[in-house]
């Protein structure tokens, strides 16, 4: 899709699964034409709401630095035409998401893997004070199924990762706002019908840092009219829809998705009409 970089819905349908792939660290961030306009939104939160937006522990701070680093790194050799101001008196991870359109989260192995670190200014529908210092398995404990089917398979991939072979995935999800700061919990179900919804992906990282030992998680969000998606790919509507009709009822619950997938039918039928 030319102007919408992701569209992550199954073709056959829903399925649960970690959806892994090879990162090229080349293409670790992701750059475009949006950046001003929301490292603008970064600041304004970060000054109006730092509490609900950085969180952080002493654990988190070496990965926190050499995160920095690498983020200079990265865009000094990847986009040389940005200017990066980073100031040098506040915590690192704070310091690299403002240069970033990234959220970015630094997890410490102590006993098992925990959250130490983050600056999250564009969250899903999660409360980013609640995760600090907490472990894989709390951290998506909501997740229904979760404890079942990937609790495991992540705990052991986070064993594994090494700093020479680096993943992302995405994640998608169908809510009435395009706002990307959504730090409320609460999962209603979308207002009004395909006109009113919004489709908004993240594309996420997974990165080892080679020094410190930390993992690095990136959270890239994209958002875009359902509708506009509807009407620019033909596949699009009928793929939503599959997805949410064929997503269990624990996670339509969870996603706030109850009674959606009967109004996107709906909405089709009377856009074929």
């Amino acid at each position: 899709m030319s102007d919408f970089p992701y569209v992550p819905l199954e073709p056959k349908g829903w399925r649960m699964a970690m959806g892994l792939r090879p990162l090229d660290l080349e293409r670790w961030l992701e750059v475009d034409e949006r950046r001003d306009e929301e490292l603008e939104l970064k600041r304004q939160l970060l000054d109006s709401s730092f509490d609900v937006v950085v969180a952080t522990k002493s654990e988190g701070d070496e990965g926190s630095r050499e995160l920095l680093a690498e983020v200079t790194k990265f865009l000094e050799l990847r986009y040389p035409e940005i200017t990066i101001e980073v100031p040098g008196d506040e915590h690192p991870v704070v310091a690299a998401a403002r240069v970033v359109q990234e959220d970015l989260c630094v997890l410490v192995r102590s006993d098992v893997w925990r959250l130490q670190a983050a600056c999250v200014c564009f969250p899903s529908r999660w409360n980013l004070a609640s995760k600090l210092g907490t472990t894989l398995d709390d951290i998506h404990r909501p997740v229904p199924r979760y404890d079942v089917e990937l609790s495991r398979p992540t705990n052991a991939f986070f064993e594994r990762l090494q700093p020479d072979r680096s993943f992302w995935r995405l994640n998608w999800t169908l809510i009435d706002s395009p706002a990307l700061h959504q730090p409320t919990s609460a999962r209603h179900s979308p207002h009004g019908d395909l006109a009113n919804w919004f489709f908004r992906v993240e594309r996420q990282t997974l990165r080892r840092l080679p020094e410190s030992g930390a993992i690095v998680f990136t959270i890239r969000n994209y958002v875009a009219s359902a509708q506009k998606l509807c009407d620019t790919h033909e596949e699009f509507g009928a793929t939503l829809l599959l997805n949410l009709d064929t997503a269990p009822e624990t996670m339509r619950e969870y996603k706030g998705w109850v009674g959606v997938a009967d109004r996107l039918r709906s909405s089709l039928a009377a856009n074929a009409d």
